[in-house]
């Protein structure tokens, strides 16, 4: 039974219970559930006619609305209510809705009695006047070959008030239905619907010849005399058209009919008049990989919408796969029907037929490209009578996370005219691409269906219209040969329209046309390319080549190059082949694709270079390649994008850069936010997730991942979406992914939601650990979830918010953004496929080697490439160190300059360079440079030479065969790695002799402040005995020496092989107790910041407490006005290191009595500069100081950043013993054979790489705690430890539980929890970790 009502229809309900139902006499009642239609004026009520005795004879039918309880309230009012309004308001009033229709049949619904149809519609006895109507419907069907079918056809009318339900055209004027040129009429009695909106005609696909060519149907009202055309014209096949057993039609004006009898030119307007009006959906079916997962169950499918439903459609021809819903495979469908409105549910299931009728059914989708949306509709569960709950059909519902959205499709109408000349017709594939501005295209689109239509289309002197995927027409004409064999050889040809018609059928069957020539049409435009291949030896290809060309108008699509004009034989060694391309206007060239397809004996090809010269324009365009396209040769790539050697793309702004591009250069890819927010606008910042899944059974899952970071006011990233890369498909059990985000700076990270758009059993997801760094705060957040995001397990959510209280957080140190830009030299061979690094050096201290990334097509010979990049707050920039590995197919590499552009600071910093980074070319020979770094044309570091004089002791046994390194370390950084080899004298480092080496072209380090020397302990006897290191700066003219008087041997002292040495010598090393300091003061850019009365400050350092220092404001010199920045210089004692300040502002001399509280200072920040050191202190006030009362009313401000000057450095380093305890993990497997290496970092540099060695002990054993001692030069506070191990030995893989450091010098302990794997083969694959100190 259905219901109809005012405001729509219930779905068909099902009568039935446990009882014997239907039987002579007797009353049945059925309680059912459906939605409200609001006051009925109609049901339908029918059956299925299966059983031995199916007639039924039905006398009436009650349908009762069940009551409803609605509690009405009042809104609580400030103003007193009278006690009748009280009395009222005591009791929520509840209001029995109960409302009855009764319904008169009083006859038979059975096959072989009175009119033998098995449904009725019944109308209420106390209801409106409503007709009841008969349509008589005729059914044209088609004159093509094998138009007619032996299916069971069904039908259904629409009107303004409702619908007529499916019906079976049983009963025809003609005992032969459906036959080829045949007009079947029916009558289909029926409540009256009003105006006709479209019918819905389908067959069941059975019988001997199902196919069926639907010509048109005409509905006649009857009581109206009405005639209604749904003209059709396709067919109704699973082989034929589309597939589609089922059609959905709206009704033209007569004059669509009577035109098309007299001009089949109209069939393709009606097209696309039907096209318009209707909604074309793909649905994609996937079933699951699971043992006996396939069905062979005819499968059917109900879309359902807020205005209609498409009925029972049966999913019969599938696009990909012959046999359908086999396990694991993925079917294709196209759905069609009229005005369904939004869709919001649908209902699949199967007939339970066939050897194997079970079915697990994984995920449907569906896409509708003419609304640009597409829904996913999960299941995860079987339709199997013997599995899960026993259901073969179930209603599914959209996920909304897994909801995409797109620009929508329009439909166009394809006229295709076939010359008039011999041979002029094809059986090829056609297809069609449509381009608009801005270069802006369609998807390649067959014209014909299968390989049917191929053969009945294109015909000579023949005239195909198509429907593709409003209403102007436009020619394109052409007039040539499609061929390989005539004319110029083409099979694609781009066309321009020559002119454009409007067409508009009038009612009386004429058709008016207004006729408009095209303004500034494009032009057609010849390319000449000349390919060069190389020369040198097997260069030459066999290969078939194909080029595409983009421009900024649009591209050529793929074009073979097949005709040179210049050899018969193409691409031999050393060769220009050139060849004429005719296409539209690219534009400026910028970009092409060229390939081979490998085939033919000798493939391979090399390279050298493509020109291409537009004809038209005499423009030229130059694509360097000088690369081999081969699966035997460099990267194996047959393929290459090649980008036009001056083409500089616009840089985008540092916000619009930021979002496109992580911090490792990679460009992001640009997904729609499912759930339809609008991006949240401001500043982009880059975040860096780190997911951890739980090592469980069960634990992965292969759902989209997303998490919104949340901030204070409301600010919110939005959901930023964590997509796995390429080729991987799944977080899966215990493993450790890594991903980079832009999204919106919410200041400081309150709280996280993580989840993911899994909707189905199989989506469970357990995570164990999320790790959020943001790199421009200079935090790491790590929340401990170990928690099932699943709607199976669990509390069933799968999301999932976490307070930043329940996080761990570290100081990681700030990152500012860079955008970098790498210029490769226009010289051959100047492209590279090595790896290269880097490292900064600035007034502030250097970064570590960060990698540049290749990332596909960068670092190619004059390329430009641009990107961001996360580099530590160290500006200005000094100096930069490069270097390449030397490795890949294409190990040298030329490079120009590099620039960086502080997108904080907008500062522009350059490192030119113009010279190789090879040991074969160019003059350096070497694979590692330091460039001085130029702002503002001022180059910020100069070239010396170091005169470098090494004392071995006087002691027995004191020289060296081992081979000897080191680094120097100054105020502009460090040399990076020194090879001493050659000397003054032949055999080095002998007992008391002075070796003597030279660098030249290094830049100048300033004063220095150290040395690192270490040896690899080869050679016969390799313990050597230091006394001392002079090293000469000829720049400076200066000398420094560094003392050692050490052993550097494993047997003797301390064991140690690597010395850090402190400059003897420095005069800088010298401090008085007294000093002076710079306080600068700016007052904030409000209204109401400035102050007249003054200011004082006290400095709280760990020497102790400074006087008052009293910022004085007269009249005659006014400080702290608006936006001001305000200095001022006192004398004092030391009082070390400043770790607060308190702040009063206090009223001028004799005002003392006359305090006012209304009277505020505005300061926005403290800078306090030592002027002995020169070390600045930097307090971020951004607060409002009131007048204080009394003595002693002050804020307190703690230090937020400290600029430790060289000098102040310098004077730490004095040697100390750090204590290094290392907890090795509880796990099975935990403890590692490997060789462990520790650096350890502070505010004044690091450590280096030291071994973590003991004699005759087994370190680092499962649960074991390993003590080792080191003597570093002091290091200051800690600020992060990197452990490694070299994965060497039969069990390398080792847990590491946390590193404990002890500075034996002052007895402070830091902790450095860590508790993850060391292990190629566990969690994200690392053999290091980089550990912060907790608190």
């Amino acid at each position: 039974m259905q219901i109809y009502g005012e405001l729509g229809k219930t779905e068909v309900l099902i009568l039935r219970n446990r009882s014997n139902n239907y039987e002579r006499g007797a009353t049945e009642t059925f309680k059912v559930e459906a939605a409200d239609v609001g006051k009925v004026y109609k049901i339908r009520i029918g059956h299925d006619g299966s059983g031995i005795g199916d007639g039924w004879f039905l006398e009436t039918v009650t349908v009762k609305k069940m009551p409803t309880r609605e509690e009405k309230k009042k809104k609580k009012k400030k103003k007193k209510k009278s006690p009748e309004e009280a009395e009222e308001e005591e009791e929520p009033q509840e209001i029995n809705i109960m409302e009855v229709y009764q319904f008169e049949a009083h006859r038979w619904l059975a096959r072989d009695e009175e009119d033998k149809e098995l449904v009725v519609e019944l109308i209420p006895e106390d209801g409106e006047e409503i007709e009841a109507n008969l349509y008589e419907v005729n059914v044209i069907t088609g004159g093509v070959w094998g138009a007619g079918t032996d299916a069971n056809v069904y039908l259904s009318i629409y009107g303004e008030r409702g619908d007529t339900g499916e019906r079976h055209l049983k009963r025809s004027d003609h005992l032969n239905k459906f036959e080829k040129n045949q007009v079947d009429v029916f009558t289909v009695p029926a409540i009256d619907l009003g105006e006709l909106k479209k019918v819905r005609i389908r067959h069941d696909n059975t019988g001997s010849n199902p196919a069926w060519f639907l010509e048109r149907i005409e509905v006649i009202d009857t009581n109206e005399d009405i005639t209604y055309y749904f003209p059709c014209q396709r067919w109704l096949a699973v082989e034929e058209d589309d597939g589609q057993v089922a059609r959905e039609l709206v009704p033209v004006d007569e004059a669509f009919v009577l035109k098309d009898t007299d001009d089949s030119g109209s069939l393709a307007t009606l097209g696309l008049e039907q096209k318009a009006q209707s909604t074309t959906f793909t649905v994609t079916v996937k079933t699951g990989d699971k043992k006996r997962g396939g069905t062979d169950a005819n499968v059917f499918i109900v879309l359902y919408g807020t205005k209609d439903d498409t009925g029972t459609i049966g999913l019969k021809a599938s696009k990909t796969n012959k046999n359908k819903f086999e396990r694991g495979k993925i079917d294709v469908f196209t759905v069609e029907c009229v005005d369904l409105g939004d869709l919001k549910k649908i209902k699949i299931g199967h007939d339970n037929t066939g050897k194997a009728q079970g079915w697990f059914l994984e995920w449907v989708e569906v896409d509708a490209p003419c609304l640009g949306l597409c829904l996913v509709f999960p299941c995860g569960r079987w339709l199997d009578k013997s599995e899960d709950d026993g259901a073969i059909e179930r209603v599914l519902f959209p996920a909304t996370l897994q909801t995409r959205t797109y620009v929508p499709f329009v439909p166009y109408e394809v006229t295709v005219y076939t010359t008039d000349i011999f041979g002029a017709g094809t059986d090829a594939d056609v297809f069609i691409v449509l381009y608009g501005a801005d270069g802006v295209c369609t998807r390649q689109k067959s014209l014909c269906q299968n390989k049917r239509e191929r053969r009945m289309f294109f015909e000579r002197n023949s005239v195909n219209q198509f429907i593709v995927e409003g209403s102007e027409k436009t020619t394109f004409p052409c007039e040539k040969w499609l061929a390989t064999s005539e004319d110029d050889g083409e099979i694609m040809r781009e066309l321009v329209p020559s002119r454009v018609f409007t067409e508009k059928l009038l009612k009386d069957g004429t058709l008016k046309q207004i006729d408009e020539e095209i303004d500034d049409p494009l032009e057609i435009h010849t390319y000449k390319i000349s390919v060069f291949t190389g020369d040198i030896f097997g260069a030459g290809t066999d290969a078939s080549v194909f080029l595409t060309i983009y421009g900024d108008l649009g591209d050529t699509g793929e074009r073979q190059l097949s005709s040179s004009e210049t050899n018969m034989n193409k691409f031999e060694r050393g060769q220009e082949d050139i060849f004429s391309i005719q296409a539209v206007d690219l534009g400026a060239v910028f970009k092409i694709n060229i390939r081979h397809d490998n085939t033919n004996p000798r493939p391979d090809w090399y390279l050298e270079k493509v020109e291409i010269l537009n004809d038209n324009t005499e423009d030229l365009f130059l694509f360097p390649c000088e690369r081999w396209l081969s699966r035997k040769k460099e990267d194996l790539m047959i393929e290459r994008v090649l980008f036009e050697k001056n083409y500089d793309p616009d840089q985008k702004n540092a916000g619009e850069s930021s979002l496109s591009r992580d911090n490792n250069a990679n460009v992001k890819d640009k997904k729609t936010d499912s759930s339809g927010e609008s991006p949240p606008e401001g500043p982009l910042i880059p975040y860096h997730i780190i997911v951890t899944t739980g090592a469980e059974l069960g634990s992965d899952t292969d759902s989209r991942v997303y998490i919104i970071i949340s901030g204070p006011r409301k600010l919110q990233t939005g959901r930023l979406w964590l997509d796995l890369p390429d080729g991987q498909t799944e977080f899966a059990d215990a493993s450790v992914e890594k991903f980079s985000v832009m999204g919106l700076d919410v200041e400081e990270v309150k709280r996280m939601e993580v989840g993911h758009d899994g909707a189905t059993p199989e989506s469970s997801w357990l995570l164990e650990e999320i790790t959020i760094i943001v790199p421009t705060k200079g935090v790491m957040y790590t929340f401990v979830c170990k928690c099932w995001l699943a709607r199976d397990m669990g509390d069933g959510l799968t999301s999932r918010v976490y307070n930043i209280l329940d996080a761990d957080c570290v100081n990681v140190g700030l990152k500012i953004l860079y955008e970098v830009t790498v210029v490769t030299g226009d010289v051959s061979y100047a492209g590279t496929d090595a790896g290269i690094f880097i490292v900064l050096f600035g007034s502030n201290g250097c970064s570590e080697e960060m990698q540049l990334e290749k990332n596909g097509v960068r670092f190619e010979i004059g390329q430009k490439d641009t990107f961001i990049m996360e580099i530590p707050d160290i500006a200005p920039l000094r100096k930069m160190r490069i270097r390449t590995d030397g490795e890949g197919c294409r190990p040298d590499w030329f490079l120009e300059q590099i620039t960086m552009k502080n997108l904080t600071t907008q500062e522009v910093t350059v490192f030119a360079y113009n010279e190789w980074l090879s040991t074969q070319w160019g003059d350096n020979l070497t694979l590692e440079w330091e460039i001085p770094a130029v702002i503002d044309d001022e180059q910020m570091m100069d070239y010396t030479e170091y005169t470098i004089q090494v004392k071995t002791s006087d002691v027995v046994a004191a020289g060296t065969d081992a081979n000897v390194w080191m680094i120097i370390f100054g105020e502009n950084g460090d040399s990076g790695t020194l090879a001493l080899k050659e000397a003054n004298k032949s055999n080095k480092f002998e007992r008391n002799q002075l070796d003597v080496f030279y660098f030249s072209d290094i830049l100048s380090l300033g004063d220095l402040c150290k040395v690192r020397i270490w040896h690899d302990n080869k050679g016969i006897a390799p313990g050597w005995h230091l006394e001392y290191i002079d090293i000469e700066d000829s720049l400076m003219d200066k000398m420094f020496r560094f003392q050692c008087d050490r052993w550097l041997a494993k047997s003797e002292d301390d064991g140690q092989i690597l010395r850090e040495l402190a400059c003897a010598n420095n005069d800088i090393l010298e401090l008085k107790e007294r000093t002076s300091y710079k306080i600068e003061t700016v007052t904030s850019d409000r209204d109401d910041a400035e102050t007249k009365e003054n200011v004082s400050l006290i400095f709280e350092g760990k020497k102790g407490r400074s006087k008052e220092f009293l910022l004085e404001n007269s009249p005659k010199k006014r400080r702290f006005l608006r936006g001001a920045t305000d200095e001022f210089e006192f004398a004092s004692k030391n009082v070390g290191d400043i770790a607060a300040i308190c702040v009063s502002h206090c009223p001028k001399d004799g005002k003392k009595s006359s305090v006012k509280t209304e009277v505020y200072w505005h300061v926005e920040e403290i800078i306090v500069t030592e002027l002995e050191l020169f070390n600045q202190y930097f307090f971020r006030c951004n607060a409002k100081i009131p007048l204080c009362r009394k003595r002693g009313d002050q804020k307190v401000f703690e230090c937020a950043k400290v600029i430790e000057s060289f000098a102040s450095k310098a004077r730490s380093l004095v040697p100390v013993k750090y204590e290094v305890i290392v907890v090795t993990g509880f796990e099975k497997g935990s403890g590692t054979d490997a060789n462990v290496l520790i650096t350890i970092f502070g505010v004044n540099g690091d450590s280096g790489k030291r071994a973590l060695k003991q004699k005759c002990r087994n370190l680092f054993e499962r649960g074991n705690t390993d003590r080792f001692y080191l003597e570093i030069l002091e290091l200051g506070e800690l600020k992060k430890v990197r452990i490694e191990h070299d994965s060497t030995g039969i069990s390398c893989g080792w847990l590491v539980e946390r590193v404990e450091i002890t500075n034996s010098a002052t007895g402070v302990t830091t902790n450095f929890p860590c508790g993850k794997w060391l292990d190629q083969n566990r969690g994200d694959g690392l053999t290091y970790r980089e550990l912060f100190p907790r608190n």
